[in-house]
């Protein structure tokens, strides 16, 4: 059974960073737009504070969060935004003051829950460290749309490789997705760290292949960027495929990002 401390001070560092960027902006920055649609900053960071208490929920009491099961399978099609929306109407200090808030008492109660302990979630059930794994790439990920609504390039760190173990696993899952079925055999993927090596997984000797940074792999399957505007490549049609389609997350495809220069 492995210990979830590691990737819980991960999660803990991921949303620290992420408040460093949003701290001292101004109440005009919150309202500016980010690549996602319709979504201002404030609506990333109240995205952020809206799941990080459904986990909460999920991890503390489990009827609870049953009852946004229930809302969510009432609205599928808004329910995300809709949480999104009603938490970002808070002035900014009451907001950064709520996200703050809510990832504290996460992260207190992931830290501590009882050993072997699995919770709830709108897919599978989770365990802490899968819990604090999905809140880390979420955080990475919406972070990312905050640093482009601001133009800050972010220098990616090793806590990228949770995010690129999420987007491996769910190799599978992004074919069943689309309607396609899974590929028979393992795929070879190397990845260059951000702190230098190779993450490596899948046979070594698998026809199957993808390679190239680690960040670039998590802008992929986070749907950050656009394929052509990153040095993630294949070798094997089914890898190729993969590329096309992967998501880490969970729920419908979606849409992604244009290349850049599209509509230019």
């Amino acid at each position: 059974m492995s210990d979830p401390t590691p990737v819980i001070d991960d999660l803990r560092d991921e949303s620290d960073e992420l408040d460093r960027l949003v701290a001292e902006l101004t109440p005009e920055q919150w309202a500016l737009a980010t690549p996602a649609p319709r979504w201002s900053i404030a609506h990333q960071i109240a995205h952020l504070a809206w799941t990080d208490h459904s986990a909460l929920l999920a991890v503390t009491d489990a009827e609870a969060f049953h009852g946004l099961v229930e809302q969510a399978l009432a609205a599928p099609d808004s329910f995300v935004d809709d949480g999104a929306d009603e938490v970002a109407e808070l002035p900014s200090e009451k907001l950064l003051s709520k996200w703050r808030e809510g990832r504290a008492a996460l992260d207190r109660a992931l830290r501590a829950s009882p050993p072997g302990a699995r919770f709830p979630w709108y897919g599978p059930p989770m365990s802490a460290a899968s819990m604090a794994t999905g809140r880390l790439m979420e955080t990475w990920a919406h972070g990312q749309d905050v640093a482009d609504a601001l133009g800050v390039v972010r220098t990616p760190t090793d806590r990228l490789r949770h995010v690129v173990r999420i987007g491996v696993r769910a190799r599978d899952f992004a074919f069943a997705a689309h309607g396609l079925p899974a590929p028979g055999e393992e795929f070879r993927v190397e990845l260059d760290a951000p702190s230098g090596g190779v993450w490596t997984f899948g046979p070594e000797d698998a026809a199957q292949r993808v390679t190239g940074p680690a960040l670039d792999f998590c802008l992929l399957v986070t749907q950050r960027a656009h394929r052509a505007d990153l040095a993630v490549r294949a070798e094997g049609p089914d890898a190729d495929r993969w590329l096309g389609i992967a998501q880490a997350f969970a729920g419908p495809p979606g849409a992604g990002r244009p290349p850049k220069g599209a509509g230019a």
